[in-house]
């Protein structure tokens, strides 16, 4: 059963890296087509897509994080991780992690275009 589950530091100071993980994969996070995905959401803005790892291993990335961020996976506790290097205050958001069906979603994706969400942490950068 799929129960993600995002956790990780509440305050990360700028210039940091900041470390996320997400847990609750459910059966294995290899199995064919599924790709797990890292979604932001900036205070008052919407939803921002950051990048997936596949099944396969292969990881996609938003070209505007400027190779800042990296995803890996760990298959044999199905946890995937994220981290995002160098981070200022406009990096503030809550992260969750999801599953989704294909590489990238669609540019004015929403919450259905994932059918497994975590409940979201809060990230705040400090100045």
């Amino acid at each position: 059963q799929v129960q993600l589950q995002e956790s990780g530091p509440g305050l990360v100071e700028s210039f940091q890296t900041l470390s996320l993980n997400c847990s609750g994969v459910g059966g294995s996070i290899t199995i064919y087509n599924y790709y797990w995905n890292w979604i932001r959401q900036p205070p008052g803005k919407g939803l921002e897509w950051m990048g997936a790892i596949a099944y396969s291993g292969k990881t996609y990335y938003r070209p505007s994080l400027n190779s800042r961020a990296s995803i890996s996976r760990y298959t044999s506790n199905k946890q995937f991780t994220l981290q995002l290097d160098s981070v200022t205050p406009a990096d503030t958001a809550v992260y969750y992690c999801a599953r989704g069906d294909r590489q990238r979603p669609k540019s004015d994706f929403g919450r259905d275009d994932f059918d497994y969400w975590g409940q979201g942490t809060q990230v705040t950068v400090s100045s």
